[in-house]
């Protein structure tokens, strides 16, 4: 791929529709090795607390995410980029939406869980501020595979503001 092709994208980000389908199902199978199917997406969607969202480029869904609401957090159940925008800041785009969607009196996180042998997924999560906090043990159904949970966890601003401070240098000045 040239590296024009390689720039950053500005997507559009809305909920995702019916029609949405096709191209959801499409960046599905092209990315994971066990895939969701229709029923799937359809059933997870029936229930009044799960979102689907999508990033549109260009009138094309370019990737999805479908996620719940809890009570104090969010957890991403499918999140994927068709492969021809990977490493374009799709993905990005994607979950700066999600975590603006949090705030300090009711969603002060977001989890999801990870394979362990996805390591590009891993390394985008933590590049987006998540950290993995535990291991689920033979998570997936489909293999033998553990799960890393990972979590984004909103930090209050007083939290962000405090720094700590060299209380002998300033008394010395």
């Amino acid at each position: 791929m040239s590296s024009d092709q390689k720039q950053g994208v500005r997507v559009h980000i809305r909920w995702m529709i019916r029609r949405d389908m096709p191209e959801v199902l499409e960046i599905e199978s092209e990315c994971f090795e066990f895939p969701w199917l229709e029923e799937d997406f359809i059933r997870c969607l029936r229930q009044r607390n799960c979102i689907g969202m999508v990033a549109e480029c260009d009138d094309r869904v370019v990737g999805f995410m479908i996620y719940e609401l809890n009570k104090t957090r969010i957890q991403v159940l499918n999140f994927a980029t068709a492969a021809a925008y990977r490493r374009r800041g799709v993905g990005s785009q994607m979950i700066g939406k999600l975590i603006g969607k949090l705030s300090t009196g009711r969603r002060t996180r977001v989890t999801l869980e990870v394979r362990e042998t996805n390591l590009p997924a891993q390394l985008f999560f933590r590049e987006s501020g998540f950290r993995a906090v535990s291991v689920l043990r033979n998570y997936y159904n489909d293999t033998p595979e553990d799960a890393y949970v990972m979590q984004y966890r909103l930090r209050p601003e007083s939290e962000q503001l405090f720094q700590p401070t060299n209380r002998i240098a300033r008394l010395a000045g």
